[in-house]
């Protein structure tokens, strides 16, 4: 694979590292060209597939993998298992890169998979590259890209196999209502702002939430919240 595009990059920090898996090579370039000239975004390598897109991000470490879902040899799902199975690489190196779905429909039956398999968010691809580019900052960061609306009418009409039922035993009538919000899309602020309590409860009570449903972030707990029926689409707390 080529080196990283660095031109673009936010001179007032460290860049965030991109390795784009696609198996269209326009839409790799396309998207190498248009990130490339976002601030703060270095494209440092491609993967045609979901085999290479596990060996090259093992190889590069990027921050963030833009991964494709239907792509030959393996698909983004199992790339995305694959790669965030593993805390930390064998060499003792810092953990696996914030997986990034990027598709062409609201709909893709994949996107709700790969999300239960530990993706940070999805895209679209007909988003504005700006849009793109926030997104992978986002995920960068920690944080989940949640589209509430889209992905309750995923969940709703395509559930993941398997999917295991909301253990609400398990969790506290106030982390059922923290979880509520986290699947409206509300970040840790406007849901402490939301329920009148402090920045720090929430982030315990968000903390709780992922221990306890075994989500290994935001957006795959809230996955879990619409497949048990603890959330509906159009819920908007």
């Amino acid at each position: 694979m080529t080196g990283p595009d660095t031109g673009a990059a936010d001179a007032a920090g460290t860049p965030v590292t991109v390795l784009i898996a696609d198996d269209d090579a326009v839409t790799r370039s396309g998207l190498r060209t248009l990130l490339s000239l976002q601030p703060g975004i270095a494209v440092i390598g491609e993967a045609a597939d979901g085999v290479e897109a596990v060996e090259e991000a093992r190889r590069l470490r990027p921050d963030v993998v833009l991964m494709d879902v239907r792509m030959p040899r393996r698909n983004g799902i199992e790339a995305t298992r694959q790669l965030l199975s593993r805390s930390v690489d064998a060499d003792g190196a810092a953990g696996p890169p914030k997986i990034v779905v990027i598709t062409t429909f609201e709909n893709d039956d994949y996107v709700t998979a790969a999300l239960g398999a530990g993706a940070s968010g999805f895209v679209l691809k007909r988003l504005p590259v700006r849009q793109i580019a926030e997104a992978v900052r986002v995920a960068a960061a920690g944080e989940a890209i949640l589209f509430p609306a889209a992905l309750g009418r995923m969940v709703t009409a395509r559930p993941l196999r398997g999917a295991e039922a909301l253990p609400k035993a398990a969790l506290t009538v106030r982390e059922e209502e923290v979880l509520r919000l986290m699947a409206t899309g509300l970040s840790n602020p406007e849901i402490a702002q939301s329920l009148a309590v402090s920045l720090e409860t929430v982030k315990t009570h968000v903390g709780n939430v992922l221990t306890k449903l075994g989500a290994q972030n935001r957006t795959h707990a809230v996955v879990i919240a619409y497949e048990s029926g603890l959330v509906v689409p159009g819920f908007t707390g």
